[in-house]
């Protein structure tokens, strides 16, 4: 699935707030929140008190991106525009990494 795809799709759950800013804090919040609760799954396991579930472990990082989505619905900003600029900055930070790989940027155009 392409990332602008999916974003179209999980906008449609996305709750009509009458308050824009509320629909801000509800993305900035709920991000944080399921970003902790995928810490809180991988720290309950390097602890030993619990077995990784992995499946728990998708369920919330499809949460995560679903929030990114929301943050950048808000934002009108494409999830596909934030993956390639993440893909600049790190070719950037650690260029001799992607010698090799090649600019894929274009096949898709």
């Amino acid at each position: 699935m392409e990332l602008n795809e999916y974003q179209k799709l999980a906008m449609i759950t996305k709750k009509k707030w009458d308050n824009k800013d509320a629909e801000l804090i509800d993305s900035a919040l709920g991000l944080c929140g399921e970003s902790g609760e995928v810490a809180d799954i991988i720290k309950k396991h390097l602890a030993g008190s619990k077995e990784m579930n992995l499946d728990d472990l998708k369920k919330e990082l499809g949460d995560v991106l679903w929030y990114l989505a929301e943050t950048c619905d808000y934002l009108n900003i494409s999830l596909d525009e934030i993956a390639k600029l993440n893909i600049e900055k790190l070719k950037k930070r650690h260029g001799d990494k992607f010698s090799g790989y090649g600019d894929r940027s274009d096949e898709n155009k």
